[in-house]
């Protein structure tokens, strides 16, 4: 008689049926020098295991070399579509002739608003996010650096079945697993044998600004077994951050708490595994496995992130 498939991804990785498993990804590496310090802080001294670099970003530069000196710390691509604030712009990472449905009248990234992201789902060719997409990898390549998954920026499962079906696709030719949380995302996933969250995908931005520390307390104590993950956006919020990240409160506090005695605390006292995408891109697959899985439907969705 054989032995059942694993009913959480967790068990897939390796874990015990009752394990408590957490990915802790700090999202927005390369936004600007307070985010990054805070970055390479939370993940070497803090609970954090990873992090994802936006390239378009204008501390991308900073983030990549970073990385370079951390050969150790396990990074994601941030695929970025849009731009962080109103406030704060940035064009894409190829040619602007090559990808013109993905910018505004400006001749920059769409503004990360409802509306902007609107304007960009409605008007994105795919082969228009897929040289951007591609851009975007190869910058991070051409550093000597590997990943080891992608993910998006301010896009739920990148907003768009196709898109989502495109990355999947590139996740598979460069060997790396993807970021997948909402519902038709994952059962797609699940039917094709891939480890993704078993829970609800926690985006930082999502929770109250007063008292974070007591909110991140009480998710840890309620924490199902199975594989969660929380997308988290720390920075010091200095003074450059302050005037121009509208955010800066949300990272200022995601800072605070993974770099805090009382999250590890948190951690060895509800007996909580944290682990990065490693394991997981293990699992994902590559070139040759990707051609048998090509055939399934892919979902639409979108976020922030």
């Amino acid at each position: 008689m054989e032995n059942p498939a694993p009913a959480l991804s967790s068990e897939l990785l390796g874990f015990a049926a009752d394990a408590r498993v957490l990915i802790v990804n700090c999202d927005d590496f390369g936004l600007d020098e307070d985010v990054n310090a805070a970055v390479v802080e939370c993940v070497e001294q803090g609970v954090a295991a990873s992090c994802s670099v936006m390239v378009p970003a204008p501390a991308a530069a900073g983030a990549l070399q970073l990385l370079r000196e951390r050969p150790e710390m396990s990074f994601g691509v941030h695929l970025t579509l849009v731009c962080e604030t109103t406030r704060r712009r940035w064009g894409p990472v190829a040619p602007r002739a090559s990808v013109p449905s993905l910018l505004d009248e400006t001749g920059e990234l769409f503004a990360p608003t409802p509306g902007g992201r609107a304007r960009l789902l409605t008007g994105a060719r795919t082969e228009e996010v897929e040289r951007e997409f591609r851009a975007q990898i190869d910058v991070v390549s051409a550093a000597g650096l590997h990943p080891t998954h992608l993910d998006f920026h301010c896009l739920a499962d990148a907003g768009r079945d196709d898109l989502l079906d495109l990355t999947l696709a590139l996740g598979a030719e460069y060997g790396l697993a993807v970021r997948v949380w909402l519902a038709p995302g994952l059962r797609t996933a699940r039917l094709r044998g891939l480890p993704v969250v078993d829970h609800g995908f926690l985006d930082s931005f999502s929770l109250p600004l007063d008292d974070k520390a007591a909110h991140y307390a009480r998710l840890l104590a309620e924490l199902p077994s199975g594989l969660s993950e929380w997308a988290v956006h720390p920075s010091t919020g200095g003074a450059n951050s302050r005037a121009t990240d509208d955010g800066w409160r949300v990272r200022r506090g995601d800072y605070e708490f993974l770099t805090s005695p009382r999250a590890r605390e948190l951690l060895a006292e509800h007996g909580i595994t944290v682990i990065d995408y490693r394991p997981l891109q293990a699992l994902w697959p590559g070139p040759a496995q990707e051609a048998d899985r090509s055939d399934l439907p892919l979902p639409e969705g979108t976020g922030r992130t």
